[in-house]
């Protein structure tokens, strides 16, 4: 049941001119309903209350995001089912990426956008602030480990080639099982007492606390700052460092070859091997960098709550680092799935009217090209 009972921003005459917001002496206790009062941390009241235009601004942003994570989203999900081609083992965690992000794109957008339209405030019960912020914890945590599990599936594909073990439809499963058990065991937890969600920032959404300093939210903080950020980013850049070093230490060797052997190059294809390197290498920069864009302020922001000054965490600076980490679900499925030329083959044989064309004997994706590199990479070991 939604809360109403709190002041409204209204256009006010402060001679001589006429301002949109609070009269003076509003503060942000005046907006919280006595029964969700425990769930805002004694830190926000430093702070008036923000210019409502900033919640019609967030909400307007939100619904732009929402519609383009639900819409990219929702056609990966379609595709991989409708389209045999795309229904690898490698896809399935694809799949799972876009499955994580579009049940946190319906869970958590509906509710922030209706608290940002209606006061600027926490519009429902306690319990759905503790839902709302698992909820973005649970998926948020899939996603996490999903990309990572990417990461390293392509490393070793490329730095194995086929010396190492392949990835099958059971360890896909394997893997998505276990991003999901580590995204539930940290998001549950605080339901049976280690952390706890609050409201956050501007008081339009809910997540962890991340500025109380006792041991147990403390705890809880730098434990999910390691296992659910330092860990799977390790993980991400070590395995694009890896591929680009793989290909370009190949790449070296073969260019070496051939000048012993006084030939311009040991393969036809040169150029379009050398295309690959350069499609790789800027495939892994762009996803080290879309990943560390996205996530670490807000990581950033959680360690100086509990560790570092909070003084300088005010409701605004918190905006930024919340909506980044959420608007990864809708730069994700572009980058893993819709990108690549056998997505656009699917999607101009199935969705004719979205108006793509993908030629079907065109090889240029990145899957395609790690295989090449892989297959490369072995018969030069060989």
């Amino acid at each position: 049941m939604a809360n109403t009972s709190f002041p409204r921003a209204l256009p006010y005459r402060n001679q001589p001119t006429l301002e949109y917001g609070y009269p003076e002496g509003v503060t942000i206790q005046d907006f919280i309903p006595e029964e969700i009062k425990d769930l805002v941390h004694p830190h926000w009241y430093n702070f008036p209350p923000v210019n409502p235009m900033w919640h019609y601004l967030l909400g307007t942003v939100y619904i732009f995001l929402g519609i383009i994570s639900v819409f990219g989203n929702s056609i990966v999900i379609y595709l991989f089912f409708k389209s045999k081609i795309l229904r690898t083992p490698a896809n399935i965690l694809v799949l799972n990426v876009a499955i994580s992000d579009l049940i946190m794109t319906l869970s958590n957008y509906p509710t922030f956008i209706y608290n940002c339209f209606h006061g600027g405030v926490w519009m429902f019960s306690a319990f759905w602030c503790s839902m709302y912020g698992a909820l973005a914890g649970v998926t948020g945590v899939s996603t996490i480990w999903s990309l990572a599990m990417i990461s390293f599936d392509r490393y070793n594909i490329i730095c194995n080639s086929f010396n190492g073990p392949k990835l099958t439809r059971g360890k896909a499963l394997l893997c998505i099982s276990w991003c999901w058990a580590m995204a539930l065991l940290w998001n549950g937890l605080p339901f049976f007492g280690w952390g706890r969600y609050t409201l956050e920032g501007i008081l339009d959404s809910c997540s962890f606390d991340f500025l109380s300093t006792d041991f147990n939210n403390t705890s809880y903080t730098l434990t999910i700052f390691t296992c659910d950020y330092c860990i799977p980013l390790v993980i991400i850049i070590g395995a694009y460092f890896f591929i680009v070093k793989a290909i370009f230490a190949h790449e070296k060797s073969m260019r070496e070859q051939a000048k012993k052997m006084n030939v311009a190059n040991l393969r036809s294809n040169e150029a379009e091997a050398q295309r690959a390197e350069i499609r790789i290498t800027k495939a892994a920069i762009m996803n080290i960098m879309l990943w560390v864009c996205c996530w670490t302020p807000y990581a950033t922001i959680a360690v100086t709550g509990v560790l570092g000054d909070r003084t300088v965490i005010t409701p605004l600076l918190t905006i930024l680092p919340a909506l980044l980490a959420k608007s990864l679900s809708c730069f994700n499925p572009f980058v893993y799935a819709i990108s690549h030329p056998k997505f656009r083959q699917a999607i101009t044989q199935h969705m004719p009217w979205f108006c793509v064309y993908e030629p079907v004997n065109k090889e240029t994706d990145d899957t395609k090209s790690t295989e090449t590199a892989s297959r490369n990479i072995k018969d030069e070991r060989a």
